[in-house]
């Protein structure tokens, strides 16, 4: 066999495999997850950690410029080597594909957070109802303690530098409950693309090859913390966004800092409310009438800054991206953030806020 289609497939053997890995979750989950993958993780964050800058973001710039480069190069030699370039294209995707999966996605086909904590999928309107009542009493209690005024939004006063910091605390915190949940060796960076990843509405994301936890500079900072836990718990081997949503609530309020609880039940508090509004307006507008101004106005500063950017690159990436979760294991796709409550809810049944 010439070799220029080994490459292309063993791209096909990795598509095949990973139709069949979702049928053994608990082998990914003892031998990737708590195996190698913990491994490879630590080993990428101890030599890339301390470096001041994303050396991911670099890598993704170099690989771009480089991909530019060969298109150009080949731009004339489609029509009669097509054959040639499209087994080279193939083989680089193959590579690429290898390496994405071998070094962090596998962790899409894990053991689900549910099952692992023993905690209910389903909740009854009446319990949501229950827990986005406490939610409200809770977030408010923590907004008075830090305005003093309920009607003025909060202002983080730590810098983003301190920020990152301050998050291993919650971990710290959550870990002592729940040993899974224990963050090892920091490697959290502002994101050197801060601006496209506004545009494309996301507000940080994990580089599954480097492991660096990119967090988008951009961002309202009363919702920053939550946004760093959330990419620290993928750095943790959790690539499901409603998991990971979850584990970053918890460890944003188990942290003593109050801006940091505030962060954490705020952002919970907004999903519940947002289920709500589509669920029953009647009710929503109940509830939101006993939510301080000061937490709506800070919700306000969200819808504002991310309708700033919100143009067709947005509706555009967000297709894709929906496709791209649907692709890798997770079937509810963008909705799948929100999916989260269905932990929190369950979770809180039993535990006070």
């Amino acid at each position: 066999m010439k070799s220029k289609y080994i490459l292309p497939l063993l791209l096909l053997l990795q598509i095949i495999i990973l139709k069949i890995l979702p049928y053994f979750p608990e082998f990914i989950e003892r031998f990737y997850s708590n195996g190698l993958y913990v491994k490879i993780s630590h080993f990428s964050r101890i030599v890339l950690g301390k470096i001041p800058f994303s050396v991911g973001d670099c890598i993704y710039f170099l690989l771009l410029l480089l991909l530019i480069r060969w298109t150009w190069k080949t731009r004339k030699t489609w029509k009669l080597q097509w054959k040639d370039n499209l087994l080279k294209a193939l083989s680089c995707l193959s590579i690429f594909y290898f390496l994405f999966h071998i070094l962090w996605a596998l962790n899409y086909y894990r053991e689900p957070l549910f099952e692992k904590m023993k905690i209910k999928r389903e909740y009854t309107d009446a319990e949501l109802l229950s827990f986005t009542k406490k939610l409200i009493t809770k977030t408010n209690e923590i907004h008075n303690q830090i305005t003093k005024n309920d009607s003025l939004k909060v202002v983080f006063p730590y810098s983003q530098k301190q920020a990152f910091q301050m998050n291993l605390s919650g971990y710290t915190n959550l870990a002592k409950e729940h040993s899974y949940f224990k963050y090892e060796i920091s490697s959290v960076k502002k994101s050197l693309f801060s601006l496209p990843l506004t545009y494309m509405g996301f507000g940080g994301y994990l580089n599954p090859f480097t492991n660096e936890a990119q967090v988008n500079d951009l961002l309202p900072m009363y919702n920053f913390p939550l946004t760093t836990c959330h990419e620290m718990a993928h750095q943790m081997g959790y690539a499901s966004e409603s998991e990971c949503n979850f584990i970053g609530v918890l460890a944003a309020v188990k942290n003593e800092n109050l801006y940091y609880q505030y962060s954490g039940y705020s952002f919970a508090l907004r999903y519940c409310l947002g289920i709500w509004q589509v669920k029953n307006e009647k009710v929503f507008d109940q509830l939101k009438k006993t939510v301080h101004v000061g937490i709506l106005k800070n919700y306000k500063e969200s819808h504002d800054f991310w309708k700033l950017y919100d143009t067709f690159i947005d509706e555009g990436f967000h297709v894709f991206y929906d496709n791209f979760l649907k692709t890798n294991n997770q079937k509810d796709g963008m909705d799948s953030y929100s999916k989260f409550v269905d932990l929190m809810v369950n979770y809180y049944e039993t535990r006070k806020l």
